[in-house]
């Protein structure tokens, strides 16, 4: 979709030769795009958890905190730099969300850039490099991860699976225990902003397959190039130490995740299902990105098997058109690439109740541009159609995916907005519900708040957050008894210590307006309990 970097006459190869003009151009139209962020609002949901309402988040940068930051499973993961970038950013803006959300647009910014850097210095193709990283940099389904302060851990971790990348090429062509330990250090950071970076070791023999062409195979042939090339298994065995390190963060994931009583234990076959069905509707959002949503409610056992084998069927349509094509290494590497990177967000092992998320998306879909950039470019230059004409169709392309990504952008400029447009796009959501109803309480609107949040319990009668939220209704309008047998039916309803705690504290209050210091007193013991039990 973009001009070939070859020297020649015309603009095109000139701007193409200057990859300091087309990282300013990457630069100028990511932050055209993603500005508004600036006056956006924390999103009620999750950025409470990190920020505003984390006492430990705002208690400052001290040793305290950073011994904090790198033993809790809070939130059900560990991701000890992800806490320290939120800290230092409630020490510099405290709860000024501009700060926040510029922080994360800086980072969006920087990752557009590395990721042209790298492509451009592993392939020699300037402009389909820029064409990859420009599809990143404005592709709507990473709004949800640069206009959600929240997701810090998703730009942090890219950031640093970049930066691996780049050094690993560094150490292809002159291999050093020094340089290798450059990679496993840039590894180890990427898995302690968040674990999804986990397949990084995967990713590098796709790279030594394409485009460093280090992997030896006799079949296909191997162009001489900056790197000597090596059997599959000595590359192999070269990702040994880094696979170990992979080992020990999934096992330290798997700790976070159960502590946390985040996983949710859906039938194997629904999981597996929902998997295939998400995989065919992320190339699909790829193509054609609408009806894009914060939060995708988990289909669970009304699952539909058509839908399964369908998914399936297009899946290996496009696996077998890419083994037809095995002369075009690029296919075989951006289809593994974004199948493999997905694994871990996938749900087969189900953390959480959604069924997909556009966050997901943001290491991912990496592979699937690379497939469309450098597939266009061959089949262009095939036919002999003119770099200009090429590059007409990209900018319109672009323009395209700018206008729809400024479009969704809006949803995100205020909380009773972004739920109400979620609720529009999936139908029958308990969490879009409840937020919502959230949100209109916030704003000054309890009574059209409340409607949401009991359709969140009609929805699903035991989640424990609109339960809470109904009996916090309660207890303001005098509905103490109401207020308390609701609460005492929430620890039953959830695996969270922070809910349950919850649920008795509720319950201490409302006891104390009654009068009943007793059961007051219970119910703030056991608070203390579940809280020592953290």
């Amino acid at each position: 979709m973009a001009a070939r970097s070859r020297p020649g006459p015309g603009w095109l190869d000139w701007i193409a030769t200057r990859t300091w003009v087309l990282s300013l151009l990457l630069a100028a139209a990511t932050l055209a795009l993603y500005y508004p962020v600036h006056h956006h609002p924390f999103v009620n949901y999750d950025d409470s958890l990190y920020v505003t309402e984390n006492l430990r988040v705002q208690s400052g940068l001290d040793w305290d905190t950073v011994k904090w930051a790198f033993t809790t499973y809070d939130q059900a993961n560990w991701h000890p730099l992800t806490w320290l970038s939120h800290c230092l950013d409630y020490q510099l803006f405290e709860l000024n969300p501009a700060g926040h959300h510029d922080v994360n647009l800086l980072l969006h910014v920087l990752n557009v850039l590395l990721l042209f850097w790298v492509l451009n210095r592993a392939t020699g193709f300037a402009g389909r490099s820029f064409m990859v990283a420009a599809l990143f940099a404005l592709h709507p389904i990473n709004v949800q991860t640069v206009a959600w302060v929240a997701e810090r851990k998703n730009l942090l971790s890219m950031m640093f699976f970049l930066l691996a990348l780049g050094a690993y090429q560094w150490y292809a062509r002159e291999p050093r225990v020094g340089r290798y330990a450059v990679v496993a250090l840039l590894f180890a950071l990427g898995l302690m902003a968040k674990p999804q970076v986990i397949t990084l070791p995967c990713v590098l023999l796709l790279w030594d397959y394409w485009p460093l062409r280090r992997m030896s195979l006799p079949a296909l042939g191997h162009s001489s190039g900056e790197v000597p090339a090596k059997s599959f298994y000595s590359l192999l065995e070269e990702k040994f130490p880094l696979l170990a390190i992979a080992g020990v963060s999934a096992f330290i994931t798997m700790q976070a995740q159960g502590r946390g009583g985040a996983r949710n234990y859906f039938p194997r076959f629904i999981r597996l299902g929902n998997a295939i069905i998400c995989c065919a509707r992320y190339v699909g959002k790829a193509v054609w990105p609408s009806r894009l949503a914060l939060f995708y409610p988990h289909p669970g056992t009304s699952l539909k098997m058509s839908h399964v084998l369908a998914a399936l069927v297009f899946l290996l349509a496009v696996t077998a058109m890419v083994a037809l094509q095995w002369r075009r290494r690029y296919l075989a590497v951006g289809w593994l690439w974004f199948l493999g990177t997905l694994v871990p967000m996938i749900g087969l092992i189900q953390v959480g109740v959604q069924a997909m998320a556009d966050r997901y998306a943001y290491l991912p879909f990496i592979g699937l541009f690379i497939m469309i950039c450098w597939g266009v470019a061959d089949w262009s230059e095939e036919r002999h159609i003119s770099p200009a004409w090429l590059a007409t169709v990209s900018v319109a392309v672009l323009v395209a995916l700018t206008v729809t990504a400024r479009v969704q952008l809006g949803h995100w400029a205020d909380n009773v907005t972004l739920w109400s447009h979620t609720l529009q796009v999936t139908g029958p959501n308990f969490i879009a519900e409840n937020s919502l109803g959230i949100a209109l309480a916030r704003a000054g609107r309890p009574d059209e708040g409340i409607t949401h949040i009991r359709a969140a319990v009609a929805i699903k009668p035991d989640d424990a957050a609109s339960n809470l939220n109904l009996a916090e209704y309660d207890r303001r309008h005098g509905n103490l008894i109401a207020c308390i047998e609701r609460c005492k039916k929430v620890p039953a309803m959830t695996q969270l210590a922070v809910e349950k705690a919850a649920a008795y504290a509720k319950m201490a209050l409302a006891y104390h307006e009654l009068g009943d210091t007793a059961h007051e007193r219970e119910c703030l013991e056991e608070v203390q309990k579940i809280q020592r039990g953290q």
